[in-house]
């Protein structure tokens, strides 16, 4: 692990628990559960920060949403006032909330794949031009098509590359255009540039001629409450199962690792497979189907809160076999919790810093069989785990990442 995190650079511009669980929930200015933010004067608020092009928060499946629930918690502790506006459908409360401390605006936003992101945040736009945040903060390359729109209206933006969108499966020829097109009117247009991943930041520097700030992902670690009483309702014991966690979408291939898992010689083990689907594809539809086939397979749906943490912290094992990742944040999550990791050797997992041991070529299922053997026949101690989690904590932890994104935040704040 010495080379873990060799990427993990300045934050200066490059180049130059279930968490909900006792949380604040406002609803029309009544409060319903002890606020967990800490009151503010308003006096002492460094600046208003609005979060856009996700699909919400608190528990909304998604790397996007994960990163920005941390994060903005963390902001909150360095005394910005967050708002997130969020699409309604993904939400529980339909009414803007305060969820520990962070405002929750829920917009409409149609019920299709391809026009949900857009409309959005082009609703969300204009709900920002209204309320005048110091920093309108837009998430992801689609969602920055709008970055134009968002300047004419005079507002200060930041956005943040979470990945090559375009290079997922998922997409057709027109929709991987506008994702292009986003991403190059978000570089062109931002006011600042943020990127979760070094080779990211270093190509829309060469590509656009623009800075941007390398800020990677982080590691949140949440501790577990009755993990025995998680894994049971799962049928698992602790160390008895291979872990994944990921959207059932055709580039986190699970499917390689049902495969692979299937020419594997140990009964004992069970593989799980944590994650659901917002639309039944053509894929999702086939991952189920062959995980029924092959016996140990358990597909959980998505989880949060106590029964993620338990899955993360008891696992023998956690594999990550995509083809397409911004910054792996479930990946960085496991390796906060000491597990044994395998990866696809695709350049946003290399950029981890993991040993050579750690990965495996893209597709190969003989070959990631084989790798889950060798792991397997060595299990790590409990005192590797305990240093594994130590090192990835330092080196990956929200709170100087919310610092440095509070550091670009405040080079757009008048003097």
């Amino acid at each position: 692990m010495d080379s873990l995190g060799a990427s993990f650079r300045s934050g200066t511009e490059a180049g130059g628990k279930d968490a909900a669980a006792g949380a604040s929930l406002r609803l029309d200015g009544q409060e319903h559960a002890a606020d967990d933010g800490a009151a503010r004067n308003p006096s002492e608020v460094t600046g208003r920060v609005t979060m856009l092009g996700l699909r919400g928060i608190p528990n909304v499946q998604g790397g996007v949403e994960r990163h920005v629930e941390i994060l903005g918690r963390e902001l909150l502790h360095l005394g910005w006032d967050v708002t997130v506006i969020g699409r309604r459908q993904y939400l529980k409360e339909k009414k803007p909330v305060v969820w520990d401390g962070i405002k929750v605006v829920p917009l409409w936003s149609p019920r299709k794949q391809a026009l949900e992101a857009a409309i959005h945040t082009f609703l969300g736009v204009l709900y920002s031009a209204f309320r005048r945040p110091d920093i309108l903060h837009i998430h992801a390359i689609g969602p920055s098509l709008v970055v134009p729109l968002a300047r004419l209206l005079r507002l200060r933006i930041v956005v943040t590359h979470h990945g090559f969108d375009y290079d997922r499966q998922k997409w057709g020829r027109f929709a991987k255009k506008m994702l292009k097109l986003g991403e190059a009117l978000g570089m062109k247009f931002a006011n600042r540039r943020i990127a979760v991943a070094a080779g990211v930041a270093d190509t829309m520097q060469s590509r656009y001629g623009v800075p941007v700030s390398f800020i990677p992902n982080g590691v949140a670690i949440h501790t577990t409450e009755d993990a025995a009483g998680a894994l049971a309702q799962f049928g698992l014991n602790e160390q008895g199962y291979i872990l994944t966690v990921a959207r059932l979408v055709p580039e986190k291939r699970q499917t390689d690792l049902i495969e692979a898992f299937s020419k594997l010689n140990r009964p004992g083990y069970r593989l799980v497979i944590v994650g659901g689907s917002e639309f039944e594809t053509p894929y999702s539809k086939r991952l189920k189907e062959r995980a029924a086939e092959v016996p140990g397979v358990i597909m959980t749906g998505f989880q949060t809160g106590n029964n993620l943490a338990a899955l993360f912290a008891n696992a023998a094992l956690f594999v990550l076999p995509s083809s397409h990742e911004g910054m792996p944040i479930a990946l960085l999550e496991a390796l906060g919790n000491g597990l044994p990791v395998l990866a696809s050797d695709i350049s946003a997992n290399l950029e981890v810093g993991l040993p050579p041991e750690d990965y495996f070529p893209l597709g190969d299922t003989d070959a990631l069989a084989a790798a889950i053997d060798r792991k397997l026949a060595h299990p790590h101690s409990p005192e590797e785990r305990r240093e594994k989690a130590r090192e990835i904590e330092e080196q990956y932890g929200w709170p100087s990442i919310a610092e440095r994104t509070a550091l670009v935040y405040r080079s757009l704040l008048p003097h």
